[in-house]
């Protein structure tokens, strides 16, 4: 891998939005990126192939499913996780934190059964977790989390950190970010061969707390930096980008690639790569296809651009999913085809949707990518949200 490790290759004249190659070990990354995840190893019903034709670079794969299963163990057996997967290209591989989180006390899938055995216990070592699935227990630190991402193999990894929820307290926001950046420390002190380490910024939604973490991370050596406990949990939507408001003027002084986790809602990307992030990452197009909601952009951003393809409107109808698109899905069925699929629950669906979904994200990167080099991302913003 070179030396070099983010390079900007323009700039737009009217916002902080930029273009540039991320440089890792199975490949280029071009930016602004749209990143999809891919939790067990898959991103669900695609192949490798099929991925890489939604020009789609790079996609997140989840380091806590990973330990429970299949397992380190198994991945040893392999080289590393692209090739378990075969995939040729670059991989995001995740700390923990956040499927730590969302299974805790205050996360969106926290145990039911009471309100004091949770699947998860955070203290200042780190993370007691309990696996969903048979109960089995695993202790996840900083170490143990670089660790399993070095195994699995990941060209860019994430920095362990406490994922905060909403609405929170600002001295347990405080605490959250002091063990962050605790942790932060003692990742960086793992040795990395050919992996680049992303290091987080915490602080919920407090401007001070958020400041702090922001000059604390960008003055360590991480070789990236990522925006996180945002988008993943309550917060109100003028917050989410508040917190770029306060963050980006100090990461953006050094050139290194900005990473904002949780964000997958086409407005949301517009408006993130305005202010300078250079990639994201979400289950929005992939998880949406599969309950049935396919993207088109001429359903607007009164509708975030995408339909129910389930409505009985669409029955019979001979139309492609979207007028002018040339992925496979459109270029072989029709509306009509994929509500009966749909209707019927056949596993057809989920493939032939996700397809579209993704190459419908990958090709509005794509555009993004052009608009800055073109100096006309102000337009095609534009175009897109108020047109």
């Amino acid at each position: 891998m070179s030396n070099q490790i983010f390079k900007v290759t323009s700039y737009d004249k009217k916002t902080n939005a930029r273009r540039g190659i991320i440089f890792t070990n199975h490949g280029l990354i071009q930016t602004p990126a749209f990143v999809p995840v891919g939790t067990a190893a898959t991103v669900k019903s695609l192949t490798p192939s099929e991925i890489k034709d939604c020009n789609i670079d790079v996609f997140f794969v989840n380091t806590y499913h990973m330990l429970f299963r299949p397992g380190l163990e198994v991945i040893k057996k392999y080289k590393n996780l692209h090739e378990f997967m075969n995939w040729k290209g670059p991989l995001m591989t995740d700390s923990g934190g956040f499927q730590a989180f969302s299974l805790g006390e205050h996360g969106p899938r926290n145990n039911p059964i009471s309100q004091t055995d949770h699947l998860i216990q955070i203290n200042d070592e780190g993370i007691n977790c309990k696996s969903a699935w048979d109960g089995k227990n695993l202790f996840i630190g900083p170490q143990e989390s670089i660790k399993a991402q070095k195994i699995l193999g990941a060209d860019i990894l994430m920095s362990f950190d406490e994922c905060t929820f909403y609405p929170i307290t600002k001295k347990r926001a405080l605490k959250a970010l002091e063990r962050t950046h605790k942790w932060a420390r003692i990742c960086l002190k793992q040795r990395l061969i050919n992996q680049l380490l992303y290091g987080i910024v915490q602080g919920s939604v407090f401007h001070d707390l958020r400041m702090q973490s922001a000059k604390f991370i960008s003055e360590l050596p991480f070789a990236g930096f990522a925006i996180g406990s945002v988008a993943n949990s309550k917060e109100p939507r003028e917050k989410v980008f508040q917190v770029l408001d306060w963050t980006l003027p100090i990461l953006l002084s050094y050139l290194k690639p900005i990473h904002f986790l949780g964000i997958g809602e086409i407005e949301d990307i517009f408006i993130s790569v305005s202010k300078g992030i250079d990639s994201l990452d979400c289950v929005t197009p992939t998880r949406l296809a599969r309950m049935g909601w396919i993207f088109n952009k001429e359903a607007g951003l009164k509708n975030k651009f995408r339909y129910d393809i389930g409505r009985s409107e669409y029955i019979g109808n001979k139309t492609s999913l979207e007028k002018g698109c040339k992925c496979f899905t459109c270029n072989n069925f029709t509306k009509g085809y994929l509500n009966h699929l749909f209707r019927c629950r056949e596993l057809l669906y989920y493939r032939l949707a996700t397809i579209h979904n993704l190459n419908f994200f990958g090709n509005l990167m794509k555009k993004i990518r052009q608009s800055i080099s073109e100096g006309i991302f102000t337009d095609l913003k534009d175009n897109w949200l108020y047109g």
